[in-house]
């Protein structure tokens, strides 16, 4: 008897996660059923794909082929039927998402309401987190990160352009005074994500071209957006921060000729052939943020 496709779809999906567990969440059925299923596939092609033990499971070599084959099987068979619905009606399913906190929270905190109201039967699953996650095995449809996209043949798509600026509070400025040029920085507490020599090293761009690279230093460092906001905020220091996401607030812009070369911005996904609901949320995300001044186009200061 030939395996069904279902049984195939089980065994890619315990393939992806190494573990019955995880693949019985993804298809909403118990681990024990998975386990006894994927049983009766080995059995019904008489290959033992999975090696199992009491803390993990893992591919044979035989198992690694043939997940290999079905991987591309399984998602096609996928996508055809979700395509058939899409034609019936509006996209659907599961959407699940990995996107930076300080993104979500600062530039589309309103627009992911707005995202379930227009797409009513597409259930939403967002990780905000910049946790590693590999798109292969993962079950993410889309992940949007910061940054130049990895070079490993995952596919992307260019969201727009993220332009830091610097920034400081009142009363900061005041105690310690304005800078005035890219080199009085070294006389101020600069705020970091980190320690390193590279987040240290300040490259800034003035807005006919000129560049300046300052070493800069001071006691604070930290690696979440929103905290090195809200320590500047506090008057602790000139911290560098995305002027799209800085309207309002008690904060001022410093050396507002200058600005840190243009990070860009993407959306990652595993396949040109997406679901529908991944090609709708990209397309919106993509449409939200096109409304923010010095998000999108080109950009306005060299790469770096």
């Amino acid at each position: 008897m030939s395996p069904s496709l279902n049984d195939i779809e089980l065994f890619v999906e315990v393939a992806r996660g190494s573990s019955f567990t995880r693949a019985g969440d993804v298809l909403d059925m118990p681990a024990s059923t998975v386990s006894r299923r994927i049983s009766a596939l080995e059995k019904s092609i008489g290959v033992r794909l999975l090696n199992r033990s009491t803390r993990k499971v893992s591919l044979t070599e035989a198992g690694a082929a043939y997940f290999a084959r079905c991987r591309h099987i399984v998602e096609e068979a996928r996508l055809a039927h979700e395509m058939l619905m899409d034609e019936a009606g509006s996209p659907r399913g599961r959407l699940k998402v990995s996107m930076p906190s300080t993104l979500a929270m600062s530039l589309l905190s309103d627009a992911l309401r707005e995202f379930s109201m227009r797409y009513p039967e597409i259930e939403c699953e967002y990780d905000l987190s910049v946790r590693p996650i590999n798109l292969l095995s993962d079950p993410y449809d889309v992940v949007i990160r910061i940054g130049e996209p990895p070079d490993s043949g995952i596919v992307s798509r260019l969201l727009g352009t993220l332009v830091l600026g610097l920034f400081a509070s009142r009363e900061y400025l005041d105690a310690r005074g304005i800078p005035e040029r890219p080199e009085d920085l070294d006389r101020h507490e600069c705020l970091r994500s980190s320690t390193e020599r590279g987040d240290s090293l300040w490259r800034l761009f003035s807005e006919d071209g000129k560049e300046r690279q300052v070493r800069v230093k001071g006691r604070i460092a930290l690696n979440q957006v929103l905290m090195l906001r809200r320590m500047g905020e506090l008057g602790m220091g000139i911290v560098p921060l995305s002027i799209q996401a800085m309207t309002g607030g008690s904060l001022v812009r410093v050396l507002p000729e200058w600005s840190f070369a243009p990070i860009p911005m993407a959306a990652l996904f595993p396949s040109r052939m997406m679901p529908a609901r991944a090609r709708v949320f990209i397309d919106f995300v993509k449409e939200q943020l096109a409304g923010v001044p010095l998000l999108m186009g080109n950009p306005r200061f060299p790469a770096g």
